[in-house]
């Protein structure tokens, strides 16, 4: 469709009854195109518009659309110079630049990769320190390779906050600052993009360099980036009961309770996600997650008042919300808390919001509750429905998955490489019911690629599926009733018996989590040690966590529950739903790793102690791969678990393949039981 210019598209508005300016429109039109497509629903952004069921002002409106995307500007700029440039505008001599934007996401909009843009690298854990001499870039274990890659070693040195990383040097950014910040030296921070226990380690590493520590009025990143884009636009849409399970009246009063036990007169929430769950909405202002970005202040007596940009409230939207909310723009949140905060004890989670609502809340004469929200621990339980409902969703996700693995498998694994692969999985899942998008990037790495724990594939590094044996793939998906986030490591050509014991020690480690009984108060780092005790046995590990929280429709990794070293603190209780992920990666040959979501349940017996005895429940229904398994490695009790693992997911899935018979047959082959068979010599333990 040819767009035919602005007068023909201001005579359909005004007919539909439209009354924004022409010029309006484009501007919304340009917020939403800064927000991500929408896989499930690619119209849905029409409900931004009056178009009076006229098929020509939507087509006028898609054409327009278009046309600004193909007209954006790319101004080319030597980056690091003009962000100096703005920091001395500014008089000071340093700059943070964290991946996390105002709402302190896993995911942001493209407006907010400020992080990309200052250092090209596309990972979602990163950190910049920008002095007037010298850079520096810190990643995980995750993204360390990924880093070496994308990163200009010339321009940043390039550290990793995990140890064993060679050759990339074990450093904290606020380590290097200790270490390279001139005595004397102005640091700067953007005070909306940090939470309070951000800038008190940023504020001890400045102040033990013999600097001081500036909270910035304005971002320099964002006036040196000469063609940023415009905040997202997507339409907010109610979470119906029927998928929330629990009205938001009732999650209002539970927050109330909170508020009150606390004595505190309010709550600043200022992560979307619990917005979101909050008042029973989804948005899609970032990539793979249902996000609407927005502030809210919540009352002890229930009421709320919503921060939005206003332009991607739908009536619908409103009417959802009831009249105990009240939406403001998103601009007056600051002085709307620091007109509350006068006298008021005001509930601040210092590890989520940002340091800046802390500021304003002091500074305006409040008292500060200072913890982490309870909306994440409300959130994280999910209710009979949300189980029930993820229960469905990850069945509809294995018949995807196991369609996609019946397509890659050796005979047929030449067809594909990593993007194609990747491609296949996902048009298998767009046509399962209730899809609506990714749950994340999917990570499609054949050979050394799969050694990259987040690797995402381009045209620059996409190999061949048989450029290794192993195939890994994790991906994940967004239904309505549920999100999803499943790891399969293939054998796609034959393997070594190194890749076998390997695999089966990850293996190990995944079933001895998932068979996991414990008394109610564990937390997560205690099981996590059993996920790495098999791999541990023979000088092998993997550098990141076992497990994340996930939630319902909602973000894929979630808190505040988890399985690492570090999740010491936030007991794992019934209804939270979690990854079981083990792995092993060795540097440019091979990566596995075996991901199963599991929700936590009560067994209905008590231990010694009495107290209630837990174990999980398996979600993900696909299979595991049998080639890459040596049964002599496995104990009784895992093989029992494996093959009745596999019986579950053959009653599953088998009955949805729909004629599929490749498929089918697939399936039928993958989830026979598995036998020890004849008493084999114990492997030789493959180090690196």
């Amino acid at each position: 469709m040819t767009y035919k210019g602005d007068d023909h598209l201001k005579s359909l508005l005004i007919a539909a009854g439209e009354k924004r300016t022409v010029d309006d429109v484009k501007e919304t039109l340009k917020g939403i195109n800064a927000a991500p497509g929408d896989l499930g629903d690619p119209d849905r952004w029409t409900k931004l518009f009056k178009t009076n069921g006229n098929a020509e002002v939507v087509a006028q409106l898609a054409a327009l659309k278009e046309h600004l995307a193909a007209n954006q500007n790319n101004v080319q700029q030597n980056k690091l110079a003009d962000l100096r440039a703005e920091l001395t505008k500014r008089g000071v001599d340093g700059f943070f630049v964290p991946r996390a934007d105002e709402f302190q996401g896993e995911y942001v909009p493209s407006r907010a990769e400020r992080l990309a843009w200052i250092a090209n690298f596309t990972g979602s854990a990163g950190y910049a320190v920008v002095l007037k001499e010298k850079a520096a870039f810190f990643t995980d274990g995750r993204y360390t390779l990924q880093a070496r890659d994308q990163v200009n070693a010339k321009d940043f040195e390039i550290c990793s906050v995990s140890e064993k990383q060679d050759p990339v040097p074990t450093m904290k950014p606020t380590e290097w600052i200790e270490k390279n910040l001139p005595t004397g030296a102005k640091f700067g921070i953007d005070p909306w993009v940090h939470t309070p226990n951000d800038m008190k380690r940023i504020k001890e590493a400045v102040e033990k360099a013999g600097g001081t520590l500036v909270l910035l009025n304005d971002n320099p990143l964002d006036a040196a980036w000469k063609d940023q884009p415009p905040a997202p636009l997507a339409p907010v849409v109610p979470q119906e009961l029927k998928y929330a399970g629990k009205s938001s009246d009732d999650k209002r009063d539970d927050l109330s309770a909170a508020l009150t036990a606390k004595g505190a007169d309010a709550i600043a929430i200022t992560l979307p996600e619990e917005i979101c769950w909050l008042l029973n909405i989804r948005g899609g202002d970032v990539p793979c997650t249902p996000f609407a970005l927005s502030y809210a202040i919540a009352h002890k007596d229930g009421s709320v008042d919503w921060f939005i940009d206003q332009r991607k409230v739908t009536e619908e939207a409103r009417q959802w919300v009831g009249a105990e909310v009240r939406i403001h723009d998103l601009t007056d949140f600051a002085s709307s808390l620091g007109t509350l905060a006068k006298g008021k004890k005001i509930w601040i989670d210092p590890g989520s919001a940002p340091v800046k609502a802390q500021d304003i809340v002091t500074s305006s004469g409040g008292t500060l509750v200072s913890e982490k929200s309870p909306l994440q621990l409300m959130k994280a339980k999910k209710n009979s429905v949300e189980i029930q409902g993820t229960i469905a969703a990850h069945i509809r996700d294995g018949v995807a998955v196991t369609r996609f693995l019946a397509s890659i498998m050796p005979a047929d694994a030449k067809k594909y490489d990593e993007l194609s692969a990747s491609d296949l999985l996902q048009k298998f899942r767009e046509e399962g019911q209730d899809f609506r998008g990714l749950s994340f990037d999917t990570i499609s790495g054949a050979g050394g690629n799969g050694a990259i724990v987040h690797y995402r594939s381009s045209p620059r590094t996409n190999k061949p599926l048989l450029a290794g044996p192993i195939y890994l793939v994790d991906s994940g998906a967004q239904y309505l009733d549920g999100t999803t986030d499943i790891t399969r490591t293939v054998a796609v050509d034959n393997v070594t018996a190194e890749m076998k014991e390997h695999f089966t020690r990850v293996l190990k480690g995944h079933i001895d989590v998932a068979m996991s009984v414990f008394p109610a108060g564990t937390v997560g780092s205690e099981l996590d040690v059993k996920a790495r005790a098999a791999l541990k046995e023979v000088g092998l590990d993997y550098a990141h966590g076992t497990g994340h929280g996930v939630g319902s429709y909602l973000s894929v990794h979630e808190g505040p529950c988890g399985i690492s070293p570090l999740s010491t603190t936030v007991p794992l209780e019934p209804g939270m739903i979690i990854s079981n992920e083990p792995g092993y990666y060795k540097e440019g040959a091979y990566g596995i790793r075996i991901e199963n979501l599991v929700t936590v349940i009560d067994t209905g017996k008590k231990d010694k102690d009495g107290k209630a005895l837990l174990t999980f429940r398996t979600l993900t229904m696909a299979p595991i791969d049998r080639n890459l398994i040596e049964p002599s490695l496995l104990t009784k009790e895992e093989l029992n678990w494996l093959n009745d693992y596999h019986a579950e997911v053959k009653k599953n899935i088998l009955p949805l393949l729909n004629g599929d018979a490749k498929a089918a047959a697939f399936l039928e082959k993958a989830t026979e039981p598995l036998q020890h068979g004849n008493p084999k010599p114990k492997m030789p333990k493959f180090c690196l």
